[in-house]
């Protein structure tokens, strides 16, 4: 653990989300970024060609600028691939936007500065309405392109975040992804910033850097001052501005005996998760882009989960090609075989734009026409994915899972379009997996209480549970006023776990959980106990889950699910859960 001379004032601390683990202490260096100041121009009939070749030539350099990052980053870090900033190059490659600025420019005869600024504006506020956190951090990749862009058309090149005079510990409103690209390493010792969320592309290149990382802090960029000491614990998401020296002592007594921890679990990459007697489950990883499959070889996960294919409408207004999709899925299956690769068809919500479409204002599109409703509303679109998918099962090594799940018949109606997909391949003489296995995602209620009827047009369930717990206990887990009432044991979130595993395997199919309950390791001895197949978590995750596994035995486990379903209140089932980990794996406490 780095230290600096301590500052002055009381020790102020602060609780977020950790991002990146890690424990480090370093005086603060505000990163106070200035809005790109846009002036509006009107412009002659004679201008307007001139004004369309300085977007274009800002496009051009801003492509240069991203693709040396790229470079910059692969050298950077261990997992050799910076193909999380191919989102940032989609920016530019979207047509539809590109169109749209230059229209402007024709139509209204205003300087390429004010028409982007505008295009933008509309895009993004369609995307940030979009009820799912995954694309809704999507806006921060477009307003990133956005603002490079507009700094290449004033001819302002500078990165405020690239130059640090000395090692600092970033605070920022928010961080965006080519910025955090754009750092220098060695001087940076973490950050922390006012928003974001663990899915933010930020806060992935935060763990492929291994920079200690904090978000979600709300306004500590407003209480830090140039200089202040500040300490990072990215694992529990614990931010202190000017600890005191008590403070830094136990920290770094507690960053040593963490080091030692997850060194001895790289140990269990090659081993396989299993519990003492004998029980095995598959531990699989949650991916959102090719760009993590390094990630899933380097921690031993068995193979893909999760695959959610919507990151690539990331910066896009349209659904990708058919050939897109399937050179994308066909590149992480071709890469993990024989892994298994479970790919998720796209969740997205009715309010964003589908090309050639309508576009859906619902009051409230969380609970409307989204993910495999918005699929079956338009099965030709949903035939193409279908399509890119079992070309890309050639591998065989790749499955399909269908979200949000509400009844059979959008089971049994998804079917019959994969089975039309599949002729439609046959009739060119495109090969594909005939017997792919086909999966549902139980995250609503109604689901969860129909599992065995689900289970008879399915090769196997998989347990969303962060939308199973919103869903059951009309929570909003981002809403603060509410956050404290969404609780993964809930006796009824419990319950309805327990009858999907159980109805699935009286139907002879496999059951798995990909939520972020399966990557709480109080939780793995629980989840173990209601016999669940599979548990598939962050890459990151999956040493720890696995020694959760191997730490127990499933005669505990069971004995843990049995006295868990008597209890009344879930302080009580976490109570039980923590006992058990405290005595089967201790290490596991000081890592959450």
């Amino acid at each position: 653990m780095t230290s600096t001379k301590k500052g002055n004032g009381k020790e102020v601390v602060l609780r977020g989300i950790g991002v990146s683990a890690g424990v480090v202490t370093g005086p603060a260096y505000p990163l106070a970024r200035e809005a790109v100041r846009v002036v509006e121009r009107d412009i002659g009939k004679d201008e307007v060609e001139h004004e369309i070749c300085r977007l274009e030539d800002a496009l051009i350099e801003t492509r240069r600028q991203l693709k040396d990052i790229q470079r910059n980053l692969e050298n950077k870090t261990a997992m050799g691939d910076a193909s999380i900033l191919d989102a940032h190059l989609m920016v530019l490659d979207d047509r539809s936007l590109i169109e749209d600025v230059v229209g402007g420019i024709r139509r209204e005869r205003k300087n390429a500065e004010v028409c982007l600024k505008n295009a933008a504006d509309r895009y993004t506020a369609i995307l940030a309405s979009v009820e799912d956190d995954y694309l809704r951090d999507r806006v921060v990749d477009i307003k990133d392109v956005v603002r490079r862009i507009l700094r290449n058309l004033l001819g302002d090149h500078q990165s405020p975040a690239a130059e640090l005079p000395e090692k600092h510990v970033i605070i920022a409103r928010d961080l965006a992804p080519s910025e955090t690209a754009a750092l220098q390493k060695e001087m940076v010792l973490g950050f922390a910033t006012d928003l974001g969320s663990p899915t933010s592309h930020t806060a992935v290149m935060a763990r492929a850097l291994e920079i200690p990382a904090i978000v979600g802090l709300h306004d500590v960029s407003e209480k830090i001052a140039m200089g202040d000491e500040v300490l990072i614990d990215g694992n529990k998401g614990v931010f202190i501005i000017r600890p005191t020296q008590e403070r830094l002592e136990k920290y770094g007594k507690v960053a040593e005996v963490r080091r030692s921890i997850e060194q001895s679990l790289t140990s269990l990459q090659h081993e396989p998760a299993e519990t003492k007697d004998g029980r095995r489950i598959v531990l699989s990883a949650n991916t959102e882009g090719p760009e993590e499959v390094d990630a899933v070889l380097h921690y031993g996960a068995e193979g893909v989960g999760l695959f959610r294919s919507e990151y690539l409408y990331m910066a896009a207004d349209k659904v990708p090609g058919e050939d897109e999709q399937a050179k994308v899925y066909d590149l992480v299956a071709a890469r993990l075989a024989p892994a298994p690769v479970i790919i998720r068809t796209f969740d997205i919500g009715g309010d964003k734009a589908i090309s050639g479409t309508e576009t859906f204002q619902e009051a409230n599109p969380f609970l409307g026409c989204r993910s495999i409703r918005l699929s079956l509303l338009y099965p030709d679109h949903f035939k193409s994915q279908l399509r890119a998918i079992l070309r890309a099962s050639s591998n065989g090594n790749v499955k399909i899972m269908y979200p949000m799940i509400c009844k059979v018949d959008e089971v049994i109606r998804a079917n019959e379009l994969l089975e039309e997909a599949k002729k439609e391949l046959s009739a060119v003489g495109t090969a594909y997996q005939e017997d792919i296995e086909v999966g549902a995602m139980i995250e609503i209620p109604s689901a969860a209480l129909t599992a065995e009827t689900i289970s008879e047009h399915v090769s196997f369930l998989s347990l969303g549970t962060n939308d199973l717990i919103q869903y059951t206990l009309a929570v909003d887990r981002v809403n603060e006023r509410v956050a404290y009432l969404y609780e993964p044991t809930h006796p009824a979130v419990l319950s309805l776990i327990k009858r999907t595993i159980d109805a699935g395997h009286s139907r002879g199919v496999w059951v798995g959980l990909c939520g972020e309950m399966a990557a709480d390791p109080l939780l793995t001895p629980l989840l173990l106990g209601m016999e669940v197949d599979e548990l598939s978590v962050a890459p990151s995750a999956v040493p720890m889950i696995k020694d959760a596994v191997r730490s127990v035995s499933f005669s505990q486990a069971r004995d843990l699910a049995g006295r868990a379903a008597g209890c009344r209140t879930p302080g009580e089932v976490m109570d039980l859960c923590r006992k058990l980990t405290s005595e089967a794996a201790p290490e596991l406490l000081e890592l959450i």
